[in-house]
């Protein structure tokens, strides 16, 4: 694996555990596509209970936007064209076949502001 892929991987999995997403919602996404308002209605079965309280579905779709923009998500497609659903991606997958607890593991504070950093300078 080349340092580029390396860099993808660890940026990909710190993204994972920054994110208050946890493993139901990656479960569900390799399944079947769910949507911000679909996540923010059942957060309590898809968003970690420390934040449960704070999230908005803007909040959702933000966090599915910076996972798309790093390649663990992706948007679902119909015969209309894209949907506001997601799906996990082939990298998403083996990211977490290969560490499943990790949307449980807690980031540190060093993860934490890393990613809220990139997360404000590629999404804008």
């Amino acid at each position: 694996m080349d340092l580029i892929d390396k860099h993808i991987i660890k940026r990909s999995k710190r993204a994972i555990k920054c994110l208050y997403l946890n493993s139901n919602f990656y479960s569900e996404v390799k399944i079947n596509g769910l949507s911000a308002g679909m996540v923010f209605e059942q957060k309590g079965k898809y968003i970690s209970d420390i934040l449960n309280k704070i999230v908005t579905k803007d909040d959702v779709e933000e966090c599915f936007l910076w996972l798309i923009k790093i390649g663990i998500l992706r948007r679902e497609v119909d015969g209309q064209g894209l949907t506001s659903k997601v799906r996990i991606t082939p990298l998403g997958r083996i990211i977490l076949n290969d560490h499943p607890n990790l949307p449980n593991e807690k980031a540190s504070k060093f993860e934490l502001t890393f990613n809220w950093i990139l997360r404000r300078l590629i999404l804008k």
